[in-house]
């Protein structure tokens, strides 16, 4: 099974100035994170912020914040607590043209489904506590998680690690950066194979 750019959501997790420097490896995490974010961005895969306690942790470094179309406040540690799945499942769209409004509800047209996309990919810190949480959730409510390992840490190895461990019992896909770009393009005669080989490298 590989990642389909046509099916994927970009979540990155609490990416937050205050939290950064003390995650391990944080320059590599957050520059794999950004990597992230600009391909998604140059693919038309849709990106989605998340921020913790931001009045006590501050937001999200602004190279993150940047690239998201919107950022999530949160307090709970699941960001699917406060609302992640609804903006990841867009409301159904109602059919346009004359006054519906004043048309019997069987005369209605019904809404359009929404542009679905299933595939979740997430990235972000701390892998153990806010990432592993939002991730179980995701899976709970039968969205298709893959979470990025390079661009994800903790404070220690150890918590990323036994995180990851757990993630993948649970049913999450472990991938890295580079992974996902390849796969989101799939072939060397994709137009944009260009750019993001150049980025990648």
């Amino acid at each position: 099974m590989l990642l389909d750019e046509s099916d994927s959501q970009l979540v990155l997790v609490d990416y937050q100035a205050r939290l950064m420097p003390f995650i391990h490896e944080s320059e590599a995490v957050l520059r794999n994170a950004v990597l992230l974010g600009r391909m998604a961005g140059q693919l038309e895969v849709p990106v989605w912020g998340t921020e913790e306690n931001p009045a006590g942790l501050g937001q999200a470094v602004p190279e993150v914040r940047g690239l998201c179309r919107k950022t999530l406040a949160k307090m709970h540690f699941s960001a699917v607590a406060d609302g992640l799945a609804d903006l990841l499942r867009p409301a159904a769209r109602q059919q346009q043209g004359g006054n519906a409004r004043s048309l019997p509800k069987h005369l209605q047209k019904p809404a359009q489904p929404a542009e679905q996309r299933n595939t979740i990919v997430l990235a972000g810190c701390e892998t153990h506590v806010c990432l592993l949480q939002t991730a179980l959730d995701l899976l709970d409510e039968e969205f298709d998680v893959w979470v990025v390992t390079d661009a994800s840490g903790s404070r220690t190895e150890r918590n990323r690690d036994a995180a990851f461990d757990r993630l993948a019992a649970a049913g999450a896909e472990l991938v890295t950066t580079e992974m996902v770009a390849f796969e989101w393009l799939r072939t060397a005669d994709h137009p944009l194979f260009r750019e993001i080989k150049d980025m990648v490298k």
